[in-house]
């Protein structure tokens, strides 16, 4: 096992200065001032938006009595999110309309409520089995 976390670890730390060196002095190398404020805003957005989110939402249904289920299907929902993000946030009209061509906004909403159809059947049957384990044989 130590070999093996030796090796995913020997192999990170390549990736990771290859990946410097792509920034620093490849062919498309950017400028490394744009490049740290992009990460310091991701940074921030992540710190000061996502975790304290998380956070409250995770409170909220702390209660619930299907609480495994309605933060999975969160879960689901906000990586379905995250995924779609950036062309749901594209700047506005593409140039070329075969790059993006479907309905998107419609898409992601189609798939959002999906899950959260999902997550109701799934709470509902957790309900359903924890009220048929309670009642048990001869309780009728």
């Amino acid at each position: 096992m130590r070999g093996l976390r030796i090796s995913a670890g020997a192999l990170g730390l390549a990736l990771m200065t290859a990946g410097v060196w792509a920034l620093l002095f490849g062919a498309d190398a950017q400028d490394p001032w744009v490049v740290a404020k992009w990460l310091l805003g991701v940074l921030v957005v992540h710190d000061g938006l996502v975790v304290p989110l998380t956070l409250a939402v995770g409170f909220a249904v702390s209660r619930v009595p299907v609480r495994g289920v309605v933060r999975g299907t969160l879960l689901v929902a906000a990586a379905l999110t995250a995924v779609a993000g950036p062309v749901l946030l594209r700047p506005g009209p593409v140039q070329n309309p075969t790059v993006l061509p479907l309905d998107y906004d419609r898409n992601w909403v189609l798939l959002v409520v999906l899950t959260a159809g999902v997550g109701v059947l799934a709470g509902l049957a957790v309900k359903w089995r924890r009220r048929d384990r309670s009642s048990g044989p001869g309780d009728e």
